[in-house]
């Protein structure tokens, strides 16, 4: 079809709308590869975060980035279920162009609440239960590989246990999400590894604790739950995930990463490591010399457990459809919420990674060049910190990042009373959806 017809047919199609009445939220007849999204990625700029108290904000914000030799970072700022604040600060890449809210991140593993609400997700649409077993001719993971496994109890391991971390692991040979050219070589694999590798390893491993019994933190486990999801959904992870939780939300530039920097999406950050790192052997066993953050991790494969790339006002969105709270309506039961948020060690929390006394809830992820957090509180605030760089202080890290955002909430008691999730530009109409090309016909 050439241009001048497509010019044409797209005017007629917006005037019949138009005409028809229809709006943004009522398109649902046109095919989802016809149409584009109208994204809060697209539509938040740091300009609309200036308020009376922003140069306070930008300031305590820079100074903690310069402290911990941070390059830059996102922060989203939520109040009763309303976006009130979202900025950037400091550099979003080597060139020095600066954080916008609309910057995607690798979020490392709070890609794991992204899960556990995949999981509660599929348990409401009774496709699975938490006290499902996962491996062997009984389980979800129902792969031949599991017909003959050194620890038996490895059959006993159910949804909820490895949501929980509490499916009996250990890791006396280093974290074996990150550590994949051991994995492989320890099952007779050749480098990069698949999920069929990881099989291999745990049908051969000794469990350290009966299922369920103790806490022991793993990001393997959360691998195994994004085949749990493709299983029970019929689907692929990131399909399913994006398809029926996330883009039915309003949320839709969220992504599984990818390991290499030189396949970042356009509005990706770059990601900086700290002084002194060192580089490592490729994890595609090309025995290429890479920076950990650059190729040393098989971020895709990490996927349910640390893969997933957002900005901080989208997982904000996200966060605020999962908190319990206020009159907006969560796309999770007040059933499923709850056990999300259970406090019981080896039974919860879900997702989380932990629970306070107050009811208030934290996320945390860090890996080379990531580190990001959220903090939902019982007050009905919700923040989201993201930066591109990675330090030394590891878990030190995030107490201080903690520390700095409390003292921020506590000296700024007045927000801008306003939503930014339902922000358009005055020069765009306000819709969330509009026609893509009709045709890809030349």
């Amino acid at each position: 079809m050439k241009l001048y017809h497509r010019i044409v047919l797209s005017a007629v199609v917006f005037l019949a709308l138009s005409v028809l009445g229809f709006s943004s939220y009522n398109l649902e007849h046109i095919p989802s590869y016809k149409i584009k999204r109208q994204g809060l990625n697209s539509r938040i700029t740091n300009a609309l975060s200036e308020f009376d108290n922003s140069d306070y904000v930008q300031k305590e914000v820079d100074y903690f980035l310069q402290k911990w030799d941070l390059k830059g970072a996102s922060i989203a700022l939520v109040k009763d279920d309303k976006l009130v604040y979202a900025q950037g600060f400091g550099e979003a890449d080597v060139y020095g162009t600066k954080v916008s809210p609309g910057n995607l991140f690798r979020v490392a593993s709070v890609s794991k609440l992204i899960t556990a609400v995949g999981i509660m997700h599929l348990v409401e649409a009774r496709k699975l239960s938490l006290d499902d077993k996962v491996f062997g001719s009984e389980g979800i993971l129902d792969n031949p590989i599991f017909e003959n496994v050194r620890d038996h109890r490895l059959y006993d391991i159910t949804v909820r246990q490895l949501l929980a971390h509490s499916a009996g692991w250990s890791n006396p040979l280093g974290d074996p999400a990150f550590s994949s050219l051991k994995i492989a070589e320890l099952v007779g694999d050749e480098p990069p590894v698949t999920m069929y590798t990881f099989y291999k390893y745990i049908s051969n491993m000794q469990l350290r604790n009966n299922p369920g019994t103790r806490y022991s933190y793993s990001n393997m486990g959360y691998m195994f739950l994004a085949d749990v999801i493709a299983k029970a959904s019929g689907d692929t992870y990131e399909h399913y995930i994006r398809e029926n939780i996330l883009i039915p939300n309003g949320v839709y530039d969220m992504h599984i990463g990818s390991s290499f920097q030189a396949y970042a999406r356009p509005n990706e950050v770059n990601y900086f490591e700290g002084m002194g790192s060192v580089k490592i052997p490729c994890f595609d066993g090309s025995g290429a010399e890479v920076s950990k953050s650059d190729g040393g991790n098989p971020i895709e494969l990490l996927g349910a457990a640390g893969g997933w790339i957002c900005s901080s006002i989208e997982l904000a969105k996200l966060v605020s459809l999962i908190d319990g709270q206020n009159d907006v309506p969560d796309i999770l039961t007040g059933e499923s919420i709850a056990e999300m948020s259970n406090g019981i060690t080896t039974q919860g929390p879900l997702g989380w990674r932990k629970v306070y006394s107050n009811g208030d809830m934290i996320r945390t992820g860090s890996m080379a060049g990531t580190i990001a957090m959220v903090r939902r509180m019982e007050n009905g605030y919700t923040w989201i910190f993201l930066s591109n760089s990675s330090n030394w202080k590891g878990n030190k890290l995030e107490r201080n990042i903690n520390h700095m955002m409390t003292k921020v909430l506590t000296r700024v008691k007045d927000w801008p009373d306003r939503n930014l999730f339902e922000y358009y530009p005055m020069e765009e109409t306000p819709m969330a959806y509009y026609m893509d090309e009709l045709s890809t016909d030349s």
